[in-house]
C-alpha cells in the first residue's frame, strides 16, 4: 500500500485530480536530474524537475513473489540533460531513480512513491531511446559471495591476481577500419587469438576515452565484442592488453601465475556429480 498524506489522499477522493508523475534520477556521479510529466516545470525539495511531455511508459507494477519488476520508458532526445552519446557512454547506467506522484495545484501536500529502482538496459533507435528501470529485488539476483569454481574468479591484473598488465599492455594504430565492428594493425604480429578476451582502450579519435573487449584476433585483424559508439577511422591509436581464459592451463603456462589462481581446477563437474556404476 502506498502512503499519502491526508490532503493528498483527500484529493486522490475527489471527482478531479490535478496529478503529475515526477522522476528523479541521481546518476552514480552523484548528479541529480529531475523529470515530470507536467507541462510546467516543477520545484520540489529544491530539485527543478523539468516538463516533459514526449515520453511514454509501461505501466507499474510489484510483484509479491520477489521476482524484479521491470518498467520501460520511452522518449525523444528533447532535453539537454539526456544525449544519445551520454548513453552510449554509459554515465546513465545504473542510476538510482525515484518516481512518485504529486499534485501539481498543492506541492505541499506531499508526494506518493510509486517506485524506486536503478536504470538498466538502455536502447537507442534515431532519436528515440528506451530506458528500463529495474526494481530494487534486481539486487538479490546478484551473487555476493563467492562459488568454488573451476575457472578462476579474480579478474587479470586485479589485485588477487597480481599480473603486471601495464608491462604487457602495447600500443599501435589502425591501418585499414571496419567502421565500428573492428579493425586492422597490420604490425601486430602476435599469434592467433593472443588478444582474445583483451581490452582496448582509444586513445585518440572519434572513440577517445572509450574501451571495448576483443572477440577475437588474427593476422593484425582485431574483431570487437560490440561495436564501438562512433566509427573507427585508419590513424586511430589505441592501447590493448591481453585477456584471460581464465582456465588454470593458461594461468600457469601464459603467466607463469598458477600460485595466484583464484579458482578450484580440480574440482568435480556436473559429469562427476550425475555419474553412477555402470556395472562393468
Amino acid at each position: 500500500m502506498k502512503s499519502a498524506s491526508t490532503q493528498l489522499a483527500s484529493h486522490l477522493e475527489g471527482e478531479t485530480t490535478t496529478l503529475a508523475t515526477c522522476w528523479k534520477v541521481t546518476r552514480k556521479d552523484g548528479v541529480i536530474f529531475g523529470f515530470t510529466d507536467f507541462d510546467q516545470n516543477l520545484m520540489i525539495d529544491d530539485v527543478t524537475y523539468e516538463a516533459r511531455t514526449g515520453y511514454t511508459r509501461t505501466a507499474i507494477q510489484t510483484i509479491s513473489d520477489l521476482s524484479v519488476d521491470n518498467l520501460d520508458i520511452e522518449s525523444a532526445f528533447d532535453s539537454e540533460a539526456i544525449t544519445a552519446q551520454d548513453l552510449r557512454d554509459g554515465v546513465w547506467d545504473n542510476a538510482e531513480v525515484l518516481i512518485f506522484l504529486v499534485n501539481w495545484d498543492d506541492l505541499s501536500e506531499g508526494k506518493i512513491v510509486l517506485k524506486r529502482g536503478m536504470i538498466g538496459q538502455v536502447e537507442l533507435k534515431d532519436n528515440l531511446y528506451r530506458a528500463e528501470l529495474r526494481g530494487l529485488t534486481q539486487l538479490f539476483s546478484q551473487n555476493i559471495g563467492e562459488l568454488y569454481t573451476a575457472d578462476c574468479r579474480a579478474d587479470l591484473g586485479d589485485e588477487r591476481c597480481g599480473v603486471d598488465l601495464e608491462a604487457l599492455t602495447v600500443s599501435g594504430a589502425v591501418t585499414e577500419a571496419s567502421r565500428r565492428y573492428g579493425f586492422t594493425d597490420s604490425s601486430r604480429a602476435e599469434e592467433d587469438d593472443y588478444w582474445k578476451g583483451g581490452l582496448i582502450t582509444w586513445v585518440s579519435g572519434a572513440n577517445e576515452g572509450r574501451k571495448m573487449e576483443i572477440r577475437s584476433f588474427a593476422s593484425g585483424v582485431f574483431t570487437l565484442f560490440l561495436p564501438m559508439p562512433s566509427d573507427i577511422a585508419v590513424g586511430d591509436a589505441y592501447t590493448v592488453q591481453p585477456g584471460c581464459d581464465k582456465s588454470f592451463e593458461t594461468c600457469c603456462s601464459r603467466y607463469s601465475n598458477g600460485i595466484n589462481f583464484r579458482g578450484e581446477p580440480y574440482v568435480p563437474g556436473t559429469d562427476a556429480v550425475l555419474s553412477y556404476p555402470d556395472g562393468k
